[in-house]
């Protein structure tokens, strides 16, 4: 997401923050290589030609020229303008589900990821709001789609409304309706039919569907990679029927991802949420400050330290720092480590949430790193014994060869392994003996356990508290790439 925007924009504050003094012409050419990289990234050219000026009109004033670090100063007015752009005029807050069971419309064109979406919400709502969710299926038109949204019901665990062959959208939505009511959900969520295009029936569909089920949210589907259109398709939705948020879709495929800054500076509408893939958990709140300190490359920290939450067992984590304390590290424990990357994204995944990051992937991807590695390396240690997995050093040449074969890979990768293991297991070591472990696992887990998750204010502090607590030492990628601070060592959900 914004991979494009992010690489001409550092390329830009590159130049500008090696610079000791700036004039006013260099904070003018750069910003026209701003506006140059926006129209690149498909954002439109009103929104464009606004950003930039407002960026100029704060970035040539004294405080800027005068500044001890005026480069840095004018990335930090890119990225409040950027900030702002993405907010918007008011906070959208939380979805509006009180007064059980509340009724959320989802609309959008035809393949923009409605259906997906809505079980993505479901289980989301389910699972982290504790809510009984209802989906139906309103769409009579596209084959199979009924049945698409009840397996996906079933995948996740929400109910589905049994579907009545020959019923229009409106009694499909009164029948949700009445089902909520009567099986105590909080809330039912309708999934509309789309169109390949927006045309009358589909509006009037919508519409009479909107009419009976009264929704507290409707959410547009838009997917990303339809760039300026996509902005078109809001306005429309939004005179016609009435729209309180925006789920932008396939975001992960998108490099520009322009769309965002244009569909909430001409919409005036919030971006709920953004889709990432395929996956059913695939789906993220849009958090302004943190989408522009990403396009930025300044990093997620606050997402990472999240992503780390959804899947660290409380109890293992501690069960491994004591471990580590008395310089125990062994196989089990390095797989862990490699296992808990991959659940968190992998590599990729991961390195978009850290400061520098674009800078560090062209790195990785010419060493020829990714997810790869992890997986033949977690296919090494699956191929050893209990024996040599709680004691590497029993790892002698024979041993050796059968664990590589067994893996199906060379033994000069296994003896990367060892040798990684090794230098990780006598930094654990160090660590332990200088209470540094403890006092990151403090960091993180706070006095009364994990920070919660709801308040952004804790969950900066516990991100803030875990940078630079712990050394370099990404497993597989050698002593240049550093694991996220404070993520070294964490054991996996049961």
């Amino acid at each position: 997401m914004f991979e494009n925007l992010s690489d001409r924009l550092s390329g830009v504050f590159d130049k500008l923050t090696k610079q000791g003094a700036l004039t006013e012409d260099d904070v003018k050419t750069a910003l026209r290589e701003v506006r140059v990289a926006l129209l690149e990234a498909d954002v439109s050219l009103p929104v464009a030609r606004d950003f930039v000026k407002a960026v100029q009109d704060k970035a040539t004033g004294q405080a800027v020229t005068k500044s001890i670090t005026p480069g840095q100063q004018v990335v930090k007015i890119v990225h409040d303008e950027l900030k702002h752009v993405l907010t918007g005029a008011e906070d959208p807050g939380a979805l509006k589900i009180d007064n059980p069971p509340a009724p959320i419309l989802m609309v959008g064109l035809q393949g923009s990821g409605k259906t997906t979406t809505t079980a993505k919400l479901a289980k989301r709502l389910t699972e982290r709001e504790g809510k009984r969710v209802l989906m139906a299926s309103l769409d009579t038109n596209r084959p199979a789609a009924m049945e698409q949204l009840a397996i996906l019901g079933g995948q996740i665990g929400v109910d589905t409304l049994p579907i009545v062959p020959g019923e229009t959208p409106v009694q499909i939505a009164k029948r949700a309706k009445t089902q909520a009511s009567l099986g105590g959900y909080d809330v039912y969520m309708l999934d509309t039919a789309g169109r390949l295009h927006i045309d009358q029936e589909l509006i009037a569909q919508a519409a009479a569907v909107r009419d009976v089920a009264n929704p507290r949210e409707t959410l547009l589907v838009v997917d990303g990679l339809t760039g300026q259109d996509a902005v078109n398709v809001a306005q429309e939705f939004d005179d016609k029927i009435g729209v309180t948020g925006v789920v932008l879709t396939r975001m992960d495929g998108d490099g520009r991802g322009g769309a965002a800054l244009s569909m909430r500076a001409i919409t005036g509408k919030p971006i709920r949420f953004v889709g990432l893939g395929e996956k059913m958990d695939a789906i993220e709140t849009f958090e302004p400050d943190r989408i522009a300190g990403r396009i930025l490359g300044m990093g997620d920290i606050v997402a990472l330290v999240e992503k780390a939450q959804e899947t660290i067992e409380a109890e293992q984590a501690e069960r491994m720092m004591k471990r580590f304390q008395k310089g125990r590290f062994n196989m089990n424990d390095l797989k862990m480590q490699l296992e808990q990357m991959m659940k968190m994204g992998g590599m990729e995944g991961m390195m978009g949430m850290m400061p520098g990051a674009a800078k560090m992937s062209k790195q990785m991807d010419a060493a020829g790193m990714d997810d790869g590695i992890l997986k033949r390396q977690i296919a090494l240690i699956n191929s050893m014994t209990k024996k040599e997995r709680a004691n590497p050093d029993l790892l002698a040449a024979s041993r050796k060869k059968r664990i590589a074969k067994g893996a199906g890979l060379e033994v000069s990768e296994l003896n990367k392994l060892v040798k990684q293991h090794k230098q990780m297991a006598g930094m654990m070591k160090k660590m332990g003996k200088g209470g540094m472990l403890k006092q990151a696992m403090k960091s993180m887990m706070g006095k009364g356990g994990m920070p919660d998750m709801n308040d952004p204010k804790a969950m900066e502090e516990a991100a803030k508290a875990l940078q630079g607590k712990m050394p370099a030492g990404m497993p597989g990628m050698g002593r240049g790439m550093g694991l996220p601070p404070g993520l070294s060592g964490f054991g996996k959900k049961k």
